[in-house]
């Protein structure tokens, strides 16, 4: 263990770069992160931009991760900043909820429109036989 002049504590390092540096494994019942960053729920506002689907889809075909979402090899050098990480997440989470609850609104208008088209087909078939029975 190293405890630098400045405060920094290493654990398994012998130079840190912050308050608590651990070269290692940390094991731990409870973390609480005490963050000031605004949670996701921006998502919900009636003036948030979702993007389209089409959209998103090709973001991903051509980066291989999602929209504001670091990419692997990003954070494999610069590591990540877990309470950012978890709203970001959110986000996506939240966003994913939107496009779900757009689904099925559409869906919905789907199977009505689905209902109509068989009433009105039902009844054409109905005339069809009345008017061969006519003959």
């Amino acid at each position: 263990m190293t405890v630098q002049s400045n405060g920094n504590v290493g654990i398994g390092t012998t130079d840190p770069k912050a308050t608590l540096s651990v070269n290692g494994d940390i094991r731990a019942k409870e973390i609480r992160v005490m963050t000031n960053i605004q949670l996701a729920d921006y998502v919900f506002d009636e003036d948030y931009s979702l993007k389209p689907l089409a959209e998103v889809a090709s973001y991903v075909q051509q980066h291989k991760h999602l929209p504001g979402i670091p990419s692997a090899a990003e954070v494999k050098e610069n590591g990540m900043d877990v309470a950012e990480f978890q709203n970001k997440l959110l986000e996506k989470i939240e966003e994913l909820t939107l496009y779900t609850i757009e689904q099925e609104k559409q869906i919905s208008q789907q199977q009505q429109q689905i209902e109509v088209l068989e009433k009105a087909e039902a009844s054409k078939k109905h005339r069809i036989l009345r008017l061969k029975k006519q003959q």
